[in-house]
């Protein structure tokens, strides 16, 4: 059973009396542990479909099942009940509150999860997480007193911390330097090869589509084309040789 199956989506917006189908008939199949770059320019409908997928909107027709389950009917309150549970998301802006430390950023979707964690807890868990993505000396600095590297990392600590079954990643290196860029790019791969966590990934660069381990091409809301990437895209060496630390 895939992990996420899309059957026939369509999203149609409705702005004054005319209709715009951002998604028309969109199919397709991601299986656990894989790593889907979609692929596109502006207005293929590729950000649509991460809003579908992320359970922020649901699709006017066809069918959404994750994990075997149709949520395409699931009202508002039982798309965020399951959101916070089953998937992460890592944005483009970063989306950390500005006034909060690193940790507090990271803990914060423990505090909606449902389940019943002590401060010590979460503030264990968030430690860990920016520990793993190099921050661990920066926990309690504001995003201010950040890199946008690191407030990306930060981003990707928040995005792991209720252990979703899918990561999320919309144009996460769109705001990022070149080499910062490899640097984020590097920690996704690890998270899909080492963790086993399954991403999808919304981009319209195409080097940075080929970090995943297979490419979806979007143009006008459909799918055009749909391959494994034969040789996958490794972060520089020079980069890989750098502790989790070093500064980004």
């Amino acid at each position: 059973m895939a992990l996420i199956e899309i059957e026939g989506l369509t999203k149609i917006y409705r702005m004054g009396d005319v209709e715009v189908a951002a998604l028309k008939g969109v199919t397709l199949s991601i299986e656990t542990g894989e790593f889907v770059a979609v692929m596109g320019a502006s207005g293929s409908g590729k950000s649509t479909l991460m809003n579908i997928l992320g359970l922020l909107d649901r699709p006017t027709s066809g069918h959404y099942f994750l994990e075997g389950k149709d949520v395409s009917g699931f009202d508002r309150d039982e798309r965020a009940v399951l959101r916070n549970r089953k998937i992460g998301f890592v944005f483009q802006s970063f989306n950390l509150l500005p006034r909060t430390t690193a940790i507090e950023n990271v803990e914060l979707p423990l505090l909606y999860n449902g389940r019943s964690y002590s401060a010590a807890e979460r503030h264990k868990k968030a430690q860990e997480l920016l520990a793993a993505v190099g921050l661990g000396e920066r926990s309690l600095h504001m995003p201010n007193q950040l890199s946008g590297g690191q407030q990306q990392r930060v981003a990707i600590a928040r995005a792991l911390v209720n252990d979703p079954e899918v990561l999320l990643a919309d144009e996460p290196t769109g705001n990022l330097d070149s080499r910062t860029s490899i640097e984020i790019m590097d920690i996704l791969q690890r998270l899909n090869r080492e963790k086993r966590i399954t991403i999808v990934l919304i981009t319209h660069e195409a080097d940075i589509a080929e970090y995943g381990t297979r490419i979806v091409q979007m143009k006008d809301g459909r799918i055009l084309g749909d391959r494994a990437v034969e040789k996958r895209r490794e972060a520089a060496v020079e980069l890989k040789t750098l502790p989790m630390e070093a500064e980004v």
